[in-house]
This record gives structure tokens, C-alpha cells and sequence, in this order.
């Protein structure tokens, strides 16, 4: 029997990320990047939490609200193989699911009463662009979650080596102390699509309100300029 079902948002994420561009590819990468999940006020229920205290992490259900079509594909490019091998939709994490549904294991790292928006969430490693609704929370079990002997197919290792990140004092003076470690991790990790090797090229994207600008040549990614406003 056919059946569709009507989900609505829980949360939503408060991040770092005013776009998609320099979001970690995989929750946990970098694991000092700060994120807050506050309640939809329907939801704002302490009473709802009781007992998430004693998790270390926690699974987040969301939606890749900014990858809604209307058709899908049974195949897709998955970027960390280059963006023209193609493999099953069902053997990948794209957005471009028949139900754009995301899964992130983050670590919670805090449980808080606010005035604004009651009883919120602290995590760490999230890979959510800011505002990014969210359809569900459960508790990671490590018994039932952890399994070391997996396999991981085409995705086994994390994609791509970690690059050296240059960021010049003058600049680095511009991120608050408490997000330079984060960006760094961001950095890291390579933000640009796998495909494109341009070491003119200067990229730029949005993180805790700056414009950071920067560009890579081999191993090595250079931080051009940070400004306001990102």
C-alpha cells in the first residue's frame, strides 16, 4: 500500500556556515567546530531531554533543504571520485536522494537553558550549514552503533589528505580566539571541490559571520584575505 508521510522540523542548527561551500564533508571531521541546536517552540520541552545528559553523542536526522528536486537519479557523482565516476545513490551520502534525508553523529557537549530559545543543545563536528532544519535527535548507543570492522567501499578513508594551512598573523587577528582552531580544521579538510586543482584560483566562503578568502597550490592552502560580513 502506498503511503507518503508528513514530517516537520524539530530544530534547527545554528552553525558557523552562511552557505554549503567549506562545510566538512562528514560530521566528526573536525571535531572543534562549535554548533547549537535550538528547539522549534513547539518542542521546547526540557522534558524531551531528560536523560540525553548521560550520551557523549548523538545522531542528528536531518534534510538537505538546499538539495530538494523533484526528480531523482539512481546513480550520482559522488565528488571524492573525481565527479565523473558514477555509483548507485544508494552506496553514496549525496544530497540527491529520492528523500533528501542526512544522517551526522556529532559529539554533545552541553546541554543549556537560555532566555531565548529555552532548553538548547551544544554539539561539536556537526556538518550542517546554518539554519538546516531538523527532523529528529536519538542518542548514539556505542554497543549497537560501533562497528570497527566494517567495511567502508569507496569511501573507507577519509577523502583526501589534510592540507598545511597558511593563515597570516595580520589576518588570523580578525577571527575570534575561539574560532581560529575550527577554521583551521575547515581548512584542513580542503573545501574546494576535489575536481578543481587551479592554484590561481582564490575561493571564498562564509564562516561565523566573516568572508574568508584563500587558495591552494599543491598541499599547501594560503589564506588571502579575511573581511566582515561572510
Amino acid at each position: 500500500m502506498h503511503q507518503e508521510f508528513t514530517m516537520r522540523p524539530i530544530a534547527r542548527i545554528h552553525s558557523d556556515f552562511s552557505t554549503k561551500f567549506g562545510v566538512p564533508r562528514q560530521s566528526g571531521l573536525v571535531d572543534s567546530l562549535e554548533a547549537t541546536v535550538v528547539f522549534e517552540s513547539e518542542f521546547r520541552n526540557p522534558d524531551a531531554l531528560r536523560g540525553l545528559e548521560g550520551f557523549s553523542h548523538i545522531w542528528l536526522v536531518w534534510v538537505f533543504d538546499q538539495a530538494v528536486r523533484k526528480h531523482w537519479s539512481p546513480t550520482v557523482r559522488p565528488p571524492r571520485l573525481g565527479g565523473n565516476t558514477r555509483m548507485g545513490v544508494f552506496a553514496t551520502r549525496s544530497p540527491f536522494r529520492p528523500n533528501p534525508i542526512a544522517l551526522s553523529c556529532v559529539k554533545l557537549a552541553g546541554i543549556e537553558e537560555t532566555v531565548d530559545h529555552g532548553t538548547v543543545l551544544r554539539i561539536l563536528g556537526a556538518d550542517l550549514m546554518d539554519g538546516t532544519p531538523i527532523l529528529d535527535i536519538k542518542p548514539y548507543i556505542p554497543y549497537a552503533d560501533s562497528h570497527p570492522e566494517a567495511l567502508g567501499g569507496f569511501a573507507s578513508v577519509p577523502a583526501g589528505e589534510t592540507l598545511e594551512v597558511i593563515i597570516p598573523p595580520e589576518l588570523l587577528e580578525r577571527v575570534p580566539e575561539n574560532r581560529q582552531e575550527a577554521l583551521r580544521g575547515v581548512l584542513a579538510q580542503d573545501p574546494r571541490p576535489h575536481y578543481q586543482e587551479d592554484p590561481e584560483r582564490v575561493y571564498g566562503f562564509g564562516f561565523a559571520g566573516m568572508e574568508v578568502k584563500f587558495s591552494v597550490e599543491g598541499k599547501r592552502l594560503t589564506v588571502r584575505d579575511i573581511s566582515a560580513g561572510g
